[in-house]
Parts: structure tokens; sequence; C-alpha cells
């Protein structure tokens, strides 16, 4: 195959200078990439869509009747499963696993690590001489749990844990082992993951929306919660990753020039996929399919060397276990074709940010989703009572939802480019404001908007409502987008769980109380309908405050929401305090999510984690200065010194050589002070006891204090100093060279 060839003032820099240089090693290597063929199983992709997963259908066609009813029956209704159907589960994924090549198997879950984990156990029985997998060990296995944050709840010496089967995702064949979707506990029973406090979550939605939709239509038996999670990421050159010390530890560039050419032509967006990109993403999405993820939308995204996949919805546990899996395939694949995906929330300053739009809607068993409207009386008034419900739940723990995608890495993003700030608003449209203004008012003001486009709800007080009443607003961080709320502020790294029990459980707790004052009513005497609209007509009233359709970046919003009382937390440990309250640990207490011990743990996870963040950072910010940035400007500064004493010998004005040399001193100075000052400060809050208020002295005087500073003297270093010595990978290079 050709090898492609980057443009010439490139190759002569290759060819002529510093070969030895890593930067310049990493250019050569890129200019002799070759693409990577990739060929599908089959030209269509419904032939080999699931063919690793073992799933409903794969049950169906393995159980025997009695037993696949049993265990359809189970999933639906969130059952324990017996220990003889779990014998007959296990022998026939043992059968199907086995026949396509598997050796192993795995408990594959989720700990607050922020990935997944897992531990590969044989097939095969030496002592027995014969392949076996008993249900006991599909339904149960136990990891060592020593090593993964607990937040107290287990010391290091303390290593029992237990993972679990969680039936209602199904096992998938990853390689040659057969992967099994688990929770993981530890021995006294605490959850030490991201899954049990999701799946506890559902059930609480289920149950919630269950009884309000039974107000409405005694058929309806279950609700679904549903996902679909816009993933963002940017793809550059392996070699270039691995010549920025930075992308490797951090995830992240600490430095980085603005280039000339950034994301300001907006050509970007939409616009045709590179062909190693390309090449990557159809061998990507292959193994997807192949894995029953159904990865449907790719794109360029608007920042240079960043794109987005979007999957079909799903129930929301097995969307997110989906999206966890997808992101360690799209890893592995990248590999095969010489290029590194970043999943960093802000991996390059100045650029969009990466974030995980959560679309979230309620689907009730008979297929009606909760939040799109129709053309019958009856079903409008249940999408008012889930919009409204939803909206007055965001308003009363909008500090939750802020807590729950609260990130070391989130908060590089949050607020500019296209990011939604800290502040927490719901967008809706400006039909649907004038809907729910007319209802709080009990008017009949007619919403023109041409013809055809009103379904009446049936109730003279209740104006009506129009289809795809909302334009989208990049600004909200949850907005309403026609059928369903986008969540926009959940980060591109982050897991969905986190941010998905938060949601659906202030909404499974607005509907309890919802159903209580609808029943309130009633008692009183009063109509059913009418108990409904009067409790809606409260909620819109108390939950006007939140919702917000202008410019989420502008300094008015920011002085109007603090008028409002809405939070504005830009930074992980105080948003994590919002988890502290009593409000909130009653709440998850409450429906039974999480104790009020397993809520604290899991904040001292994050707030540890935050701090080791910040901690590596700031190690690599001082590595590369010192080791790297330094020296080089040094070394620059003495060329410029020989040149500036050539120039005064011959008599000629040296004032512009010498003013450069001013210059690098000065930002060497600041660097040089203000990292031994940043060594220092680690030093002192590494003293400090209480987590929480170690990880506050990280974020105000380490991450607040200097990182910006350093970073403005080194980027400017990198304007001063000849190109040919620079030693770090330029931004021009890493997003624009492929």
């Amino acid at each position: 195959m050709k090898k492609r060839a980057i443009f010439a003032p490139f190759l002569r820099q290759i060819n002529h200078y510093h070969m030895s240089h890593l930067r310049f090693e990493a250019l050569k290597k890129l200019n002799e990439r070759e693409r990577v063929p990739v060929e599908a199983p089959a030209s269509v992709v419904s032939k080999f869509f699931g063919e690793n997963v073992f799933g409903i259908e794969q049950m169906r066609a393995t159980l025997a009747p009695a037993v696949f009813k049993k265990v359809a029956s189970a999933i639906k209704n969130h059952e324990k499963i017996d220990e003889a159907t779990a014998d007959a589960v296990a022998s026939a994924a043992k059968s199907w696993a086995m026949s396509k090549g598997a050796t192993h198997f795995t408990h594959w879950f989720q700990p607050m690590t922020g990935g997944t984990a897992e531990k590969h156990d044989s097939f095969f029985d030496a002592l027995a001489g014969i392949e076996k997998f008993k249900g006991s060990e599909l339904v149960q296995q136990e990891p060592d749990a020593s090593s993964f944050p607990s937040g107290g709840i287990r010391s290091t010496f303390e290593a029992r844990g237990y993972t679990a089967w969680d039936p209602t995702s199904p096992m998938f064949l990853y390689g040659k082992t057969l992967s099994i979707p688990t929770i993981f506990v530890s021995y006294t029973g605490e959850t030490l993951d991201t899954k049990s406090p999701l799946l506890k979550a559902l059930k609480a939605v289920d149950l919630a929306a269950t009884k309000v939709c039974q107000l409405f239509d005694k058929d309806i038996q279950h609700v679904t919660a549903s996902l679909g999670p816009e993933q963002e990421y940017f793809v550059v050159d392996k070699a270039l990753f691995m010549a920025r010390p930075d992308l490797v530890m951090a995830g992240r560039s600490v430095f980085g020039h603005a280039p000339a050419r950034g994301q300001q032509m907006e050509d970007h967006y939409f616009g045709s996929i590179p062909g190693r990109v390309y090449d990557f993403m159809k061998e990507f999405e292959i193994e997807c399919w192949r894995l029953g993820i159904p990865v449907r939308t790719r794109h360029n995204e608007v920042a240079p060397s960043q794109f987005e996949v979007a999957p079909l919805f799903e129930d929301v546990n097995v969307a997110n276990d989906h999206n966890q899996l997808m992101m360690d395939v799209m890893g592995r694949v990248a590999e095969k074709h010489n290029l590194k995906v970043l999943f960093h929330e802000k991996p390059f300053a100045g650029l969009n940010g990466t974030g995980k739009h959560n679309n979230w809607s309620l689907i009730t068993d008979s297929g009606i989703n909760l939040y799109a409207p129709s053309s019958s009386a009856r079903d409008n008034l249940l999408f008012l009572t889930f919009f409204v419900t939803t909206i007055k739940a965001v308003h009363e723990h909008g500090d939750l939802l802020r807590a729950s995608i609260a990130t070391a890495a989130n908060d590089f993003r949050l607020g500019a480019n296209e990011a939604p700030p800290a502040i927490m608003s719901v967008f809706i449209g400006s039909q649907m404001s004038a809907v729910l203004d007319e209802l709080e008012k009990k008017g009949n003001v007619k919403i023109e908007k041409g013809d055809n486009m009103y379904m009446k709800l049936g109730i003279d007080q209740i104006p009506e409502i129009i289809l795809d009443a909302t334009d989208r607003n990049r600004t909200s961080p949850f907005a309403f987008t026609g059928n369903k709320f986008e969540f926009r502020a959940v980060g591109g790294s982050d897991n969905c769980a986190t941010a998905m029990t938060a949601l659906n459980t202030i909404v499974a707790d607005q509907l309890e109380k919802f159903f209580e004052s609808v029943n309130k009513e009633i008692e009183k005497g009063e109509e059913k309908r009418m108990a409904i609209v009067n409790v809606l007509r409260k909620y819109i009233k108390e939950s006007k405050d939140v919702r917000f359709e202008g410019d989420g970046y502008s300094d008015e919003w920011v002085k109007e929401a603090a008028k409002r009382k809405l939070g504005n937390v830009k930074n992980t440990p105080r948003a994590l305090e919002a988890y502290l309250t009593k409000k909130s640990a009653d709440l998850f207490e409450r429906h039974g999510i999480m104790s009020h011990k397993e809520n604290e743990a899991r904040v001292e996870i994050r707030l540890e984690g935050y701090i080791k963040r910040v901690q590596i950072e700031a190690r690599v910010i001082g590595d590369l200065v010192m080791n790297h940035i330094v020296p080089t400007a040094i070394n620059y500064q003495s060329k410029l010194i020989t040149n500036a004493n050539g120039l005064k010998g011959l008599g000629i004005d040296n004032k512009a050589v010498v003013q450069t040399i001013k210059e690098i001193s000065g930002h060497i100075d600041t660097i040089k002070t203000n990292v031994r000052a940043m060594i220092e400060e680690r030093k002192r809050i590494n003293k400090i006891t209480d987590t929480h208020k170690r990880a506050v002295a990280y974020c105000d005087d380490i991450k607040e204090k200097y990182f910006d500073v350093i970073r403005d003297s080194v980027d400017k270093l990198e304007l001063l100093v000849d190109d040919e010595d620079w030693p770090l990978v330029k931004y021009r290079e890493l997003l624009f060279l492929r």
C-alpha cells in the first residue's frame, strides 16, 4: 500500500534535523503510517449483529422452555434466579462460549475506579480433567477486594469481596473470554461499584413511575428508564501521543500554545472523516455490532481531531454497560491503527471539550414514551405530569445533579466551548415555556404555530401542546429535546451510572411525592384529572426558577442564577458536598439506593480520586518544565547570547535579540519560582488529614494558583524558542496530522 506524504515543511524538518529527537521521531513515524484494511464479517450488519452476545434470544434457543420462562420472568420482574435455573444457564452459556473458542470466563464489574475490572478463570478443571462451569460460579465469585477504593468501608488487609451476576445485562464473549456483567459488594454487604446503586435507582423509578402511570392506565405494570449516551472523543496518532508525557500520564495536555488555526473556521464539524480515522471507526463499529452494542451515528465533531459515536436507546443499565465496553473496544481497535483515543474532558485548551450527552427518557411496558406528546388527551396529561415533575425534581436537587458529574477532568470542561456551565438549569424551549405559563395561569391563550400542530388535552384549563416544540440549547446542562431530556453535563470519560443514579433517584422521589399529593387532593373530593392539574400548577410555580432559555455562558445569567438561588459550584471538592447534606443522604437511604455509610464512602473515594488527579498533573508539570522546557529555553537563550555578542562585535544593533533573551529569562524565572513554590505547597497540603480539606487545598492552592501561571509562561516560550529545538509535539501537529 502506498505510504502517505505529509506536507513538505515537515518532511524537510524530519529528514534534516534532530533525528534522535522524540518529537521529530514521532513525526517521522507518522509520515510512514499505512492504512490498515478493514473487512466486515458480512456485507449486511444484521447477519452478525450480536453474534458474541449470550442474551435473551440465545437463552431462548438453548434453554428448555420452562427454564427460559423462569429466566425471562426473573429478568423482567427483578427477581432472584434459583440454583437449578442458574445451573442450566451456566451450562448453556459455557457450551455456547466454547463453541466460539472461549477458554475462560470472568465476572465483569465496575468498581469505583471509573473503569471496569475482571479476573479470568479457566473453564478447564485440571483435577477433573474436563471443562466445567457451575451455576454457583455464574451467580457469584470472590475477587480480591483489598486494592479497590472503598472509602473506608474496608481496610486494606480485609481482602474479601463478592461479585454477583446481573442477569438484566447480557453476557458477552470478549476475545476468548465469556464476560458476565456483575455487581461488586464488600464482605459485609456494602456496595463497592457503580452498577449496584444504579440498579436500585432504576427499580425505584420503575415503582414510582408505574404508580403515577396507573392514575391514567391501570394496565401499565412497569416503566423502564432508557438511555442513549452520545460519546465524544479525540483521536491522535500513537507516536505523537507517546511523545507527549502529559497525555500519557494525565490524559490531557498541560501545555500547548493554541495553533493559528483551531476550530474557528467551523470546517471540521460534520466534515469528511479522515482516512485512518475512518478505518478505525469502521473496525470498532464492527466489533461493537458483534457485541450487540447498537452504535448508529458517527461524525466529525467541532474541534479538529474530535469525533462522536452515538448508539440507539437501550435500558439504562444495559446502555451504560455497553458504553463502558465500547470505550474499551475503541481503545483496543485504535492500537491496531496506530492511533490513540482520548476521552479526557479537556485534552486541549481552547477547544471543545469531550462530553457524554446522556439522552434519557422513561418508557412504559406498553411502549409509551412518557416524554413524548401525542394526539391523545389522556396521554398528553400523562406527558405533562412526567415533564413537569422532572423539572421539579431538577429544581429540588440541582446541587446533587451537579455533584453527580463532578470530576477533576470535567471541571476543566464545564462553562465553555459548547459545554454547559456548572449552574444546573433546565431548557424546555419557548413553546413549552408558553404551555407551562398558560397552565400556571389557568389561561386559554392559543399559541400560534401553524395549522395541525395542536394536540388538545381535553381539559379546558390546559393549553394546547405543540409537537417538537423545542429548539436545542448547547449551553444548557439539562435540556428537553422533544421526546427526552438530554443531560449534557456528563463528562466524556465518566461512567454514566453515577449521573443516572442521581437523576433516576431524584425523579423517583418527586414522582412519589406527586402521587401522594394527588391522592390527598382526591381524598378532599377533587376530581382526579383536576387533582393532577392542581398539583402540576403548584410544581410549575415552585420550579420556575430552574427554567432558563438563554445563553448559559453570559455574565447576566450568572447574576440572574444567583438571584434565583441556583448553585454555581465550579470545582469538584465543593460540588461533592451536596451528597453529604441531610437532604441528599436521606433521599438515597429512603429509596434504598445507598446507606449513609455507602454514600459517605463514595464521596471519600471521589475526593481521594480528585486529589490523586491533581497530584499527578502537578508532578507532570514539574517534570516537564524542569527536565524539558527550562533546559530547552536555556539552550536557546545561549544561542541568542552568542548571536547578540556577535552582532555587538560587528557594531550592529542587537536590541531585538537582547529583548528576546530578557523575555526568555523572565519566563524561566516565573516557571522555576512557581514550580518550587508548588512543590513546597504540596508538602504542606499532604499533611492535612481531613480528605475534604485536602481536596479543597489541592484545588485552591495547587491547581488554581499554579497551573495556569506556569502554563502561560511555557506557552509563551513555545513561541519564542526555535521550532527545531522545542521538545513537545505541538498542538498543530497533534490536531492536524493524522
